[in-house]
């Protein structure tokens, strides 16, 4: 082990290679995943109709994938270059798709108003 730093704090040993997360960190996150779901559920089974009852949904599910990606695929420890790479394309497609639907808004409601009186 000449080779490998070893440093020990708090139950959270990390070698130069490789990175080990202590259990509790583990159950924490799959604790407010449980949570996250239990909210998307209950919105589901509430009153809200429409664009609130979606828009909280997705809210949600957004959150939970979030909470995966830093935790489980390691993106709170990776590189900047490397969490660029993954969540920028995304981003920019999001991006994108809401410029289309608020230019599709827009020519519906023009074409609305020409047709209509």
């Amino acid at each position: 082990m000449a080779h490998q730093q070893v440093h020990q704090r708090k139950g959270h040993v990390q070698n130069r290679d490789s990175q080990h997360h202590p259990l509790s960190a583990y159950l924490w996150v799959w604790f407010a995943l449980f949570v996250l779901s239990v909210l998307s559920y209950l919105v589901d089974y509430s009153n809200l109709e429409g664009y609130p009852k979606w828009g909280l949904i997705t809210l949600l599910m957004l959150l939970k994938a979030g909470l995966i990606m830093a935790f489980f695929m390691h993106m709170a420890w990776e590189r900047l270059a490397i969490i660029c790479a993954v969540l920028i394309p995304p981003g920019a497609l999001l991006f994108f798709m809401l410029l289309m639907a608020i230019e599709g808004q827009y020519v519906l409601t023009t074409r609305l108003q020409n047709v209509l009186p």
